[in-house]
């Protein structure tokens, strides 16, 4: 079924305002001017029909399907639609074979628009390659996924990519005044009388999402009208319901999050912190996902500044695997705002690193003999252990000994900062380390 067979020609009941009001000529395109002002590169592909194969990349809701509808109405090729939902390989080269012998006999080009591309897995996506590599097809491909992780790179590098910003709140103004003024494919025709504040409020609360936007209008309208009374902010209230937060959990709308609540906590921004973790657990993240990463935040940007964060991150864990949610929110809160607040130091990560590198240099080192267990008596007439001073028998500490293979003594992986708890530690490292020839 092709995608662009809805809208007004439809009955405009069945058929979803968003999908009625899409514009099909370039000049009525609301936003996306980074793109389509006039001199712009996409503006000019599409205006001269000159269409490249392109990625066109944004959230929900901000014209990549409006985009592929207007080429699909300007342009002189045969325009072919595939959702990557309902399609596989079977489609694809039936598509491709079509394409091959049209351009065979008419020579005319073929433009394939596939929705939501990055649900193509590799196999699928590796059945479009040559076609568009030799330029039997031209691709147009839709997606909400960030093309680096969803599309294989032999693809993408074939492709421009287009990132569609989302809509703001002006640009989904216009919007909703064109579809309550349109009488044709709008809802001009319910001559309902409107609050300002209700177009506003809709524009506030749909996250730059047209489609979004549209849905709510309509069935705020036509709640309103029903009961004879003006679209007001009591009616879009009840349509918008709660937000639909952009936080896909397998998808790059997670890791961004996810990436702001870890560098949150690392600037010590617990306000910031905690606003994102509740992004978070509100889209729906499992609870155990955000208090694993705040156990690895504990002791990876924490450390021994505040021994005590990684206990109390493992009890926070333990807190929610006992209480359940919602209660367990607050230790969650704590733990987090906990976590941001405290003094913070990555000196053991950084000593971590530094010695798996060695280890991967040198390999297997050899114990030197002073270290070695000397189990047997064979052992110890080998030398195992010989040489080895306890340092209980020299007041806690061995002055001057070195514990790493010869061929590291001397080595420093760990050195403390002045960070908290940490500063203590570095102060008495340093009495320690110190050469017997340097005094002191």
């Amino acid at each position: 079924m092709d995608l662009f067979d809805h809208g007004a020609k439809n009955d405009p009941v069945s058929t979803p305002l968003a999908d009625r009001m899409r514009p099909r000529q370039l000049q009525d395109v609301v936003g996306q001017r980074h793109l389509l002002a006039e001199g712009k590169l996409l503006q000019q592909a599409i205006a001269a029909d000159r269409t490249p194969s392109m990625i066109l990349w944004g959230p929900p809701g901000t014209g990549k399907t409006t985009l592929a509808q207007v080429i699909a109405e300007r342009t002189q090729a045969h325009f072919v639609t595939l959702s990557a939902v309902l399609s596989g390989v079977k489609e694809l080269r039936e598509a491709v074979a079509e394409a091959t012998e049209r351009k065979r006999v008419y020579g005319k080009r073929t433009l394939l628009f596939v929705d939501e591309i990055h649900r193509f897995n590799k196999s699928q996506q590796d059945a479009l390659l040559p076609h568009v590599e030799s330029g039997r097809i031209g691709l147009i491909g839709a997606t909400t996924e960030n093309p680096s992780f969803a599309i294989n790179a032999a693809l993408l590098s074939r492709a421009r990519v287009f990132r569609l910003e989302a809509l703001s709140a002006d640009d989904l103004l216009l919007l909703l005044r064109r579809a309550l003024a349109d009488t044709e494919r709008g809802l001009g025709a319910l001559g309902l009388e409107v609050e300002a504040a209700a177009l506003e409020r809709i524009a506030a609360g749909c996250q730059g999402d047209a489609r979004r936007a549209l849905d709510v209008l309509e069935a705020a309208a036509r709640h309103a009208a029903s009961r004879g009374m003006a679209l007001s902010v009591v009616a879009v209230d009840e349509a918008l319901a709660s937000p639909t937060l952009l936080h896909d959990k397998s998808g790059e709308g997670h890791y961004n999050v996810v990436s702001a609540f870890i560098k949150s906590l690392r600037g010590s921004d617990p306000d910031a912190a905690l606003y994102w973790m509740l992004r978070m657990l509100e889209a729906g993240e499992d609870p155990l996902f955000v208090t694993r990463r705040m156990i690895i935040f504990a002791s990876e940007d924490v450390g021994n500044a505040d021994p005590r964060a990684l206990e109390l991150a493992v009890a926070a864990d333990l807190a929610l695997q006992r209480l359940g949610m919602p209660e367990a929110m607050h230790p969650l809160a704590q733990c987090c705002t906990y976590l941001a607040s405290t003094p913070k130091s990555n000196a053991s990560y950084v000593a971590w690193t530094r010695a798996k590198a060695d280890v991967e240099a040198h390999g297997a080192l050899p114990v030197p003999l002073k270290l070695r267990n000397a189990a047997t008596r064979d052992m110890r007439d080998w030398g195992y252990g010989s040489g080895y001073r306890y340092p209980h028998d020299e007041g806690g500490f061995a002055e001057g000994e070195d514990y790493l293979p010869e061929t590291l003594a001397g080595q420093r992986y760990y050195e403390p900062r002045n960070s908290g708890f940490e500063a203590r530690i570095a102060e008495r490292l340093q009495r320690l380390r110190k050469k017997p020839d340097e005094g002191g």
